[in-house]
């Protein structure tokens, strides 16, 4: 061989070696697991040994992604060597075991650790072992994933017998696989888009037009792993009689979001247009509402008292409440809720909550409606003052509420939320539990109008909640109505100065 072309192959060899990953000693062959594929925010192991097995203790191992000369890691003279080391992987790294029997360095295992695995983490990983007689590399590859949110589903009516469902899921990585079906039968979606946010992260987002007797259901996953689903249920509605309704729109929504397997939450909602200006709350003008469910709730109706009128958050007068002037500078959400007596833990109980006191009064002296309030149940027994956890349905927490920062948006207590777009916010709400069936529901009185129905596996004694908010000096009333025994208090009558 020319001289000049062997001093060449020479200088070279250390390079083309690690590409090939061709071994180069005689005494050991660098052996890995091709890929291994993690979770982000999870740690991981990247299996690495020497074959025959022997000790690599007085050995360099080298682990490196692109640059051989800023290693992830660099082990020699039994020591780590840190001074060339990449600084994203400082404080993240170390040796592993590729399985449970292995003996570790003392036995040729090499694998690298890694721990608070990232996005940026994916790629490719050469372990590189070196002796004074040789040495070999062989690449690694890391696969790192991130599963998204639940699927968020929304409705819209089209035309004739068809409406439009979407499909939104964010948080994904690598880009998730997303499918459509009814009734275990796949569905051709009409759209389908991907974003990479910022972050690195995937949403998707989906559409498909189908007839209002549908049930559809849409799936998003990574490819080999269980997908998270959400399901929609769509029935037909027709105008209340009786009502003079100038247009309708149609709404319903079931959406099942499956957690851990076990909890379900179904949700419906029905918006009506008419010219109804009722406010009375007697039983005459309930049973005149929505006559199908309001005949069975008028016959359950229950005069909740407000329990814990001693909460230091809140200003009570009579069935009214209210925040404190002075809240104490606290803000953790729960502070201001407050549970209603008696306790159900089985049959059928209706009640009625004015949002909206102070309708008699001057313009000057209005008060209302409320902007900031929850209306719900909940078997928390006591509610806890710090509520260190989101009140969610999966945490005991079932009601509908209402934010000033989203007007005209209702929001079920679900994870993920689901939103319900209003015309107005509710004057006064009725709430229909029907314990035995798990299912809760939402009126609006004065429009006879079915907001929504949550549905869940009640196990415990659950109890009315409310929350009037903070900041809202409007108060909300529960309504008592007339009884042999007390008369009955009118919703809309002007507040009473607090202390």
């Amino acid at each position: 061989m020319d001289p000049h072309l062997f001093l060449l192959w020479v200088m070279a060899a250390p390079f083309t070696s690690v590409s090939r990953a061709a071994p180069v000693s005689d005494r050991f062959v660098v052996q890995v697991k091709s890929s291994v594929s993690v979770r982000s925010n999870h740690s991981t192991t990247l299996p690495c040994w020497l074959s025959p097995s022997q000790s690599a203790e007085n050995l360099e191992v080298r682990w490196f992604r692109k640059n051989f000369d800023t290693p992830v890691m660099l082990y020699r003279a039994k020591t780590m060597v840190e001074d060339s080391q990449d600084a994203s992987y400082v404080g993240r790294v170390s040796f592993g075991l590729k399985d449970a029997g292995s003996g570790g360095l003392k036995d040729g295992d090499v694998s690298l650790k890694l721990v608070n695995v990232t996005l940026a983490d994916a790629g490719d990983y050469t372990c590189y072992v070196s002796s004074d007689e040789g040495y070999d590399s062989e690449i690694v590859q890391l696969i790192v994933t991130q599963s998204g949110a639940s699927p968020l589903l929304s409705v819209t009516r089209d035309q004739d017998d068809l409406v439009s469902v979407s499909c939104e899921s964010k948080g994904w990585y690598p880009e998730p696989q997303l499918k459509w079906s009814d009734q275990k039968q796949d569905l051709t979606p009409k759209g389908l888009k991907s974003t990479k946010e910022a972050s690195g992260l995937v949403s998707v987002h989906s559409w498909i037009q189908v007839s209002r007797s549908s049930t559809v259901s849409c799936s998003v996953g990574l490819a080999g792993e269980e997908a998270v689903e959400g399901r929609l249920r769509l029935e037909n509605f027709s105008p209340n009689q009786g009502s003079s309704a100038a247009g309708w729109v149609l709404f319903a929504l079931l959406l099942i979001a499956v957690i851990l397997g076990v909890l379900f939450f179904k949700y419906k909602d029905l918006i009506l247009r008419n010219k109804s200006k009722s406010t009375s709350h007697n039983a005459e003008d309930s049973e005149k509402l929505l006559p199908h469910a309001f005949a069975e709730a008028n016959e359950c109706y229950v005069n909740v008292r407000l329990e814990d009128t001693k909460n230091e958050f809140l200003t009570f007068r009579g069935n009214k409440l209210r925040d404190s002037k002075d809240p104490g500078g606290q803000h953790v959400t729960c502070t201001t809720a407050v549970r209603g007596t008696s306790g159900f833990s089985s049959g059928k109980h209706y009640w009625e909550v004015s949002l909206c006191i102070g309708g008699n009064q001057t313009a000057e002296n209005q008060i209302g409606p409320k902007q900031s309030w929850w209306v719900g149940v909940t078997n928390q027994s006591p509610i806890p003052a710090d509520c260190d956890f989101p009140p969610t349905a999966g945490n005991g927490f079932w009601f509908l509420s209402s934010s000033p920062n989203k007007p005209g948006t209702l929001q079920f207590s679900t994870n993920p939320a689901v939103s319900v777009q209003v015309q107005s916010s509710p004057k006064t709400l009725g709430v229909f539990l029907n314990y035995d069936n798990g299912e809760l529901s939402f009126y609006d009185v004065e429009k006879k109008t079915l907001i929504g129905t949550l549905t869940a596996q009640f196990t415990h004694e659950v109890f009315p909640l409310f929350n009037p908010g903070k900041g809202d000096k409007a108060p909300m009333e529960v309504i008592h109505r007339k009884t042999d025994d007390e008369p009955e208090p009118t919703a809309n009558s002007a507040p009473q100065p607090t202390e």
